[in-house]
């Protein structure tokens, strides 16, 4: 069965993860270092890690692997997720593979050299919208469909 792994801290598509994961009957782990409301759904689990640099990225990469989808815009936890087998999104919908992470994370680390060269360049990046909220959902739909064909079955 596919599991589903939310970097939930700022995580705008929350809501969407839960819908589709009901559809599906897959289990979500919503992992954060705290302040997540509670949800009804018994899919559903929060996690709270301590605090601390890229704790939650650590417990989601620890467990997530063939058959799993992650949900994170962290360039570097979707580099390790893929790497395990998991199939990534970005909260806007992106898929990111062994074919496109390795280009996602050498843009990031330029757009962290160009924002520590230049202190005026900051930001930047565009308001989610009801565009990506929509391709979101297409794209987890597609990915829950296409994981479960390889999820490891439990005999």
């Amino acid at each position: 069965m596919s599991r589903i792994f939310v970097d939930a801290d700022a995580c705008p598509v929350k809501a969407e993860v839960e819908r589709v994961a009901t559809r599906h009957r897959a289990p979500v782990y919503l992992v954060s270092n705290g302040g997540l409301r509670p949800s009804q759904n018994p899919l559903v689990q929060i996690v709270v890690v301590p605090d601390g640099p890229d704790v939650a990225d650590m417990w989601i990469a620890e467990r997530a692997g063939p058959g799993d989808v992650v949900i994170t815009a962290d360039i570097p936890l979707a580099a390790r997720c893929v790497e395990s087998g998991a199939r990534v999104l970005k909260p806007n919908g992106e898929a990111l593979s062994a074919r496109n992470v390795g280009q996602a994370l050498a843009t990031r680390d330029l757009m962290t050299d160009l924002r520590a060269a230049d202190p005026f360049r900051q930001g930047g990046g565009r308001a989610f919208s009801k565009a990506d909220r929509s391709r979101f959902l297409d794209a987890l739909e597609r990915e829950l469909r296409s994981a479960a064909r390889e999820a490891p079955r439990d005999t």
